[in-house]
């Protein structure tokens, strides 16, 4: 039991915000870094093996850790909207208005679209921008969402949380349901499974 917990912590760390980005001019590949982005909703400082855990062995992430540069001193806000959102934005969350809770799925809003995000600014440097897991900063109109945002793809889930398997939560008193999109189509082929693409 508690391996099958650590194992879905494992998961849910690199399911929740993967975004991989790599440079698409392959004789550029050299001159410019691949950056992958991880974002894990209340994962503890020695919660991964490169930060000195015993406990939870996280092999891949320390070596994507040790051959990249480990970021020490970023500091986030205590929920997850407000600190995807500065991660996001490069602004603290009470200039893009998301520093008071996190947003449910009937809610209308979002990062304001007059702000530009860091996939649109990495798209106009020539990267390739993809976004795997949950993104939770604004679904209620399509242009909210990940792959009007800058992204060119997006495998996961628009609200803050789900179930593993049938990838269904309950978003306030009434609102219940299934969340697993690709790009912009709901990915009903997900449902049952634990995985990601």
């Amino acid at each position: 039991m508690k391996k099958d917990l650590i194992n879905m912590k494992i998961f849910n760390l690199c399911l929740s915000f993967l975004t991989g980005l790599s440079f698409a001019n392959s004789e550029n590949n050299h001159s410019k870094p691949n950056i992958i982005i991880i974002v894990a909703d209340d994962l503890g400082w020695n919660d991964v093996g490169f930060h000195g855990s015993t406990q939870i062995p996280t092999p891949n992430i320390d070596a994507l850790a040790y051959s990249g540069v480990i970021l020490n001193n970023y500091y986030v806000q205590p929920i997850c909207t407000p600190s995807r959102s500065a991660l996001m934005t490069g602004k603290h969350p009470v200039h893009t208005g998301l520093n008071h809770g996190v947003i449910f799925g009937p809610q209308a809003y979002g990062i304001p679209l007059g702000i530009n995000l860091l996939p649109q600014y990495l798209l106009d440097q020539g990267y390739s921008t993809r976004h795997v897991g949950k993104w939770h900063l604004g679904m209620a109109i399509k242009e909210l969402t990940p792959i009007y945002r800058g992204f060119l793809s997006h495998f996961g889930y628009w609200t803050g949380h789900q179930d593993y398997y049938d990838h269904e939560a309950q978003e306030g008193p009434g609102w219940w349901g299934y969340d697993m999109r690709r790009n912009m189509s709901v990915a009903r082929d997900a449902y049952g499974t634990y995985r990601i693409e």
